[in-house]
């Protein structure tokens, strides 16, 4: 019989799910829209912002009520469920849920006669749960990181250094203003997790890839911070329960997918994980790799395995490769500013873009810019700036020089920020790219230049998603023979060699990074005065 494996994501809009076959194959895909399928719950963009604008959350409901959904229209279109070996999930990262006192006999003992929403709406001591647009526990960030000994020191233990989603900082911000909810509170899951619930009939534990994203994981010892926890909340250690490895089995699905809807009953629940560790599996990265996705904010996962976390980016745990890492970073200022200078272009097209890049040399005879049109996050700057070969501040560049700034900047800086983050180019080192941008091959000329590495293009649509069908595919493998996910993903469509690195691009390249590192710590201290005045 084929084999089918299954990849479930909850993310902020929608709920999506698709199968891939033997071969990895995608041979069923469907999503349900939270405000379209699901109206009653009154959201827009799949989410509630509260009158205090700061406060965002999600109705726990909604989740359930839409896998009910998907799981019926699958079965209504003849798919065939028994054909599932094993499947997995993702959901949103920072998201948390609260299960109520109670709530773990109901998951167990589901009846297969009813729709899941039905069994568990009143199994949540906290009915709308904080998602990653939250930004409402200031305080509780810095009371975190006075209890770790600084910013600095959290980031050492956990990755980060404090957040406002960040699970840990609103767990901290739930116990400190509903004190009885919180109390009543048997189970934190993250959206992740409690995906693997429901279809374990039992509470799954949390990854430690997702778990990295909490700020109260120490990513070294794969186990909870006790310091941590203890800032943030009471008997929290028992409520979150044992962390586990993102490829850990967890047992089969629960007996009411067998009789509702017709699963085999050794069909295998691997843990869930975040949506970011998930998309590194979906674009499959290996060693040393870099996806950078060049969309309306940019945004960076590199394969580590000596991190120095920092007071920028985030380093997770692998969620492929137990003892290595991943850092992300994310940059506000991507291809708006693409788009801004582009206007300014005589045609205010692409192509004229990409024919004033292609007539300027690499190293842009040492000038540099940075542009920042909103504040970026990495570096925490704002504003305009030019400096010209002698490190000196200009008013503006030539039109020319303009867009090459512009492009070699952007690519310039997220190599520093990677490497901060002990990230290391090695000769195996391959860019993957994705993103509206990543269709450029001049733009992509820079950044293969910049990093020294080959770039290839991926046509991974949904990839966190899918992600997560490969993971439970890699999983059995390596139960079974010890397979590697990237002797597993093989078997996937290839990436598509685009450009690779001209000749002498490193030695031009090499002195002008550290230029630039420079020159970014000059814009650093202006925007802070500017921020202060």
């Amino acid at each position: 019989m084929a084999a089918h494996y299954l990849g479930f994501d909850f993310s902020t809009q929608q709920l999506k799910v698709i199968a891939v076959n033997e071969h990895l194959r995608v041979v069923y895909e469907d999503n349900v829209q939270f405000d379209k399928d699901l109206p009653e719950f009154g959201t827009q963009g799949g989410v509630r912002i509260h009158s205090d604008k700061l406060t965002v959350t999600s109705p726990v409901l909604m989740w359930i009520k839409a896998l009910d959904i998907i799981l019926e229209r699958m079965k209504s279109s003849g798919f065939n469920f028994s054909q599932v070996k094993a499947l997995s999930g993702t959901g949103q990262q920072h998201g948390s849920v609260y299960w109520k006192q109670g709530a773990q006999k109901v998951l167990q003992t589901l009846s297969a006669h009813l729709p899941l929403h039905s069994q568990l709406d009143s199994c949540f001591s906290i009915t709308e749960s904080p998602i990653w647009m939250d930004s409402s526990t200031a305080a509780e960030c810095r009371h975190l990181e006075q209890a770790a000994g600084g910013a600095q020191a959290l980031a050492d233990i956990t990755g980060s250094r404090a957040y406002e989603r960040f699970t840990g900082n609103q767990i901290a911000k739930i116990y400190k203003q509903s004190a009885a909810a919180y109390a009543q509170t048997e189970r934190i899951s993250l959206v992740s997790s409690f995906g693997a619930s429901l279809f374990l009939g039992d509470y799954a534990p949390i990854d430690c890839s997702d778990g990295s994203g909490m700020n109260l994981l120490d990513i070294y010892k794969k186990m909870w911070s006790e310091e941590c926890l203890n800032a943030c909340a009471p008997d929290l250690n028992g409520r979150l329960g044992c962390v586990q490895a993102a490829s850990s089995i967890l047992g089969s699905v629960s007996s009411y997918y067998i009789q509702r809807y017709g699963f085999r009953d050794d069909c295998r629940v691997v843990a869930f994980t975040g949506d970011n560790p998930a998309s590194l599996a979906g674009m499959r990265l290996e060693e040393g790799d870099i996806a950078i996705s060049l969309g309306t904010s940019d945004t960076l996962f590199l394969w580590i395995q000596d991190p120095a976390p920092a007071l920028e980016g985030h380093i997770f745990c692998n969620p492929v490769q137990a003892q290595d890492y991943m850092a992300l970073l994310c940059y506000k200022n991507g291809s708006l500013m693409r788009e801004k200078i582009r206007d300014c272009c005589p045609s205010g097209s692409w192509e004229e873009f990409s024919k004033v890049l292609q007539s300027t040399s690499p190293g842009n005879n040492g000038n540099i810019g940075f542009y920042f049109d909103v504040m970026e996050i990495t570096p925490h700057a704002i504003g305009i700036h030019r400096f010209n070969a002698n490190k000196q501040k200009v008013s503006e560049f030539p039109m020319d020089v303009e867009v090459r700034a512009l492009v070699e900047g952007q690519f310039m800086a997220k190599r520093i920020h990677a490497e901060r983050l002990g990230y290391k180019i090695m000769p195996q080192t391959r860019i993957l790219a994705t993103g509206g941008a990543s269709c450029n091959e001049h733009i992509l000329q820079v950044l293969s230049d910049v990093f020294n590495a080959p770039v290839y293009t991926i046509a991974t649509a949904n990839s966190a998603c899918l992600g997560s069908a490969y993971r439970a595919a890699h999983a059995l493998a390596m139960q079974t023979s010890g397979s590697t996910f990237a002797e597993v993903v093989k078997l996937a469509e290839e990436h598509t060699l685009v450009v690779t690195p001209r000749t002498g691009a490193d030695q031009i390249y090499q002195p002008l990074l550290k230029r630039y590192a420079e020159c970014e710590s000059i814009v650093i201290l202006e925007s802070q005065n500017i921020s202060m005045n």
